[in-house]
């Protein structure tokens, strides 16, 4: 994938000057390494009167599979061929996003020591992108690039040019001319609205983009009337961080309209507010259980089965005592998602080898959970029918037999204190039930008896002296002779 970058100029002004801005000469090609390939820049052309740089990015597909998804750190079956097979080496995208960021850096912000003058100024400028995926076709690229400036020629890509009644790709070749932007301007528009319109990023977008989109969207973004479709795909549509970038463009409209800064205009909530400690919510209360029970357990060899989003295998990364973390679950599309959260594909290569996330289901017998220190079934077991939990039993406790197994599960007396939750209503539309401390200890004990365990309860949030806690954990111990043989096997 590449893109041309050219300008015009006399011999008082020459075109040259680009390799100045660029902070990249003229006379030579440079080759710079990134997390996902080969950055080469080179100037096709370089005189006075005319100066074009090109960026070409050499995508390694091979690295970036083994990244994202290789080693079984999850990833979904049915997309495996489709990381080998796709446009990556070929079609702009968040890909040469960030090798444009990493490469001319000071030029997108406007640094030039050698012509300071000159950075500041506009260019005559002409950008050309021969393969650009445009999810919305050429009237989207138009509806985003012209309100900034530039006169746009984006013609669609034909499928195949030789059966022409096949129609036109998602593709288009999009040319841009303006003679009143400055070279960072330029840059920055492409930084954001090249994956806008891919409508994709290569990696796991984290609120950290927020701050990225606000910084290169300075002096346009606020204003633009598509901003709302450019900030929800260059945040990959995730809503929470959506909604934080649009409050802080209209806080810069507000304090542009108002000739304030941005500080005077956010003043509405009292300093000694943020001061207020909110309460910890019950997911971390949660959690913070789960590692306390496993860090008293001794375990280092860790499984999480139903692991879901990931949350919990990620807080266990933090904590070097648990060396072996795997979370396991039903639904590829969860496991995913955790990849995303874990950030599998940018992991380095000694953290990586401490996770791992299979896909398989806790109503069969799986020779791979066998051997563990500690399994957890964290919020797990009301998810399931009543008659398929025989099945979940012998699954952990009878065939893989962790030597410590920890159980959460929300305690149904809790619920009339939750004043948003009708009378009747378990807390989650999946619960297949939700159990009374009698019931589910009644069920904890016949599980340990059958399966040589012994088991202790724990409160986990407010211990409520009418109703008990909101959530109720078990904590089963292999009993000592078992130990021993488990050892042994």
């Amino acid at each position: 994938m590449f893109l041309t970058i050219s300008t015009t100029g006399t011999k008082e002004r020459p075109a040259t000057d680009l390799g100045f801005l660029l902070h990249k000469h003229p006379g030579k090609s440079q080759a710079f390494s990134t997390s996902y390939g080969t950055a080469h820049v080179l100037y096709p052309e370089a005189d006075d009167e005319r100066c074009t740089a090109a960026l070409l990015l050499e995508v390694d597909t091979v690295a970036l599979v083994r990244r994202g998804k290789g080693k079984g750190r999850g990833g979904a079956p049915d997309a495996a061929l489709a990381q080998y097979v796709n446009d990556r080496p070929y079609a702009a995208s968040s890909l040469l996003a960030v090798a444009l960021s990493a490469v001319f850096s000071s030029a997108m912000r406007g640094v030039c020591t050698a012509l300071p003058e000159r950075a500041g100024q506009p260019l005559p400028l002409r950008i050309e992108v021969p393969a650009l995926p445009a999810r919305g076709g050429p009237g989207l690229v138009g509806r985003l690039f012209e309100p900034l400036g530039w006169t746009v020629t984006a013609e669609p890509v034909a499928l195949d040019s030789e059966f022409p009644e096949w129609g036109d790709s998602r593709y288009v070749h999009l040319v841009l001319a303006s003679q009143t932007l400055t070279l960072a301007e330029a840059l920055r528009h492409l930084y954001v609205l090249l994956p806008v319109l891919d409508d994709a990023k290569h990696y796991w977008v984290a609120p950290d983009e927020v701050d990225k989109l606000l910084r290169a969207g300075e002096g346009w973004l606020s204003d633009h009337p598509e901003q709302k479709l450019i900030t929800s795909r260059y945040l990959a549509r995730r809503w929470s961080l959506t909604r934080e970038a649009m409050e802080r463009l209209e806080l810069v409209r507000l304090a542009e309209a108002d000739d304030s800064a941005v500080e005077e205009i956010d003043n509405a909530v009292a300093a000694e507010a943020e001061t207020e400690q909110k309460p910890t919510p019950l997911a971390v209360q949660r959690r913070d259980a789960i590692v306390a029970a496993l860090t008293e357990s001794g375990a280092a060899r860790v499984l999480d089965l139903g692991c879901g989003q990931g949350q919990l295998v990620q807080a266990l990364l933090k904590d070097p005592r648990f060396t072996q973390i795997v979370g396991v679950d039903v639904s590829v599309r969860a496991l995913t998602i955790a990849a995303r959260r874990l950030k599998l594909d940018r992991m380095g290569e000694r953290q990586a080898a401490r996770v791992q996330l299979l896909q398989g289901s806790l109503a069969y017998t799986d020779n791979r959970l066998k051997g563990y220190d500690a399994a957890v079934l964290s919020e797990v077991i009301e998810h399931l029918d009543l008659p398929r939990l025989p099945a979940l039993e012998y699954a952990v406790f009878g065939a893989a037999r962790p030597r410590t197994v920890l159980v959460t599960t929300p305690n149904v007396e809790y619920n009339v204190r939750w004043e948003t939750l009708p009378a009747g209503h378990v807390r989650h539309g999946d619960h297949r039930f939700e159990w009374t401390r009698e019931e589910f200890r009644s069920w904890a004990h016949a599980v340990a008896e059958r399966h040589s365990y012994e088991v202790e309860f724990r409160p986990v949030g407010p211990d409520d002296p009418e109703v008990g806690p909101p959530t109720q954990l078990a904590v089963f111990r292999m009993r000592d002779t078992d130990k021993k043989e488990a050892k042994a096997a």
